[in-house]
């Protein structure tokens, strides 16, 4: 069913471009798949580079103190000098409100 469509398009673009031409739209269609193919791969390599220098979870979190300072970490928050407490404060109103279900607000 695919391929049935595969050559109606190919006869469609040999009667609008002619035989002439359809070479050069061929190289042209295929430029721009290669930059397009580029592009997409350099954003996921910074996607990657990104999440691989922001979080190291290679390694389990033995206690809550190490927990909230990679959390605090990846929110780009000192976590020096502050009690857990005040951490858990900062990375709450750093990340916002918390969501609530509509059926909880229901009376």
């Amino acid at each position: 069913m695919g391929s049935e469509w595969i050559i109606i398009i190919f006869v469609a673009l040999v009667l609008i471009l002619g035989t002439n031409q359809l070479p050069s739209a061929a190289r042209k269609l295929g430029k721009a798949v290669n930059e397009f193919n580029r592009a997409k791969n350099e954003v996921q390599s910074q996607m990657k580079n990104v999440s691989d220098s922001n979080l190291d979870t290679s390694e389990p979190m033995e206690t809550e103190r190490q927990k909230l300072e990679m959390i605090a970490k990846s929110l780009g928050i000192n976590s020096k000098e502050k009690s857990d407490d005040e951490l858990r404060k900062i990375i709450s109103d750093k990340m916002g409100p918390k969501k609530t279900d509509s059926s909880e607000n229901k009376i």
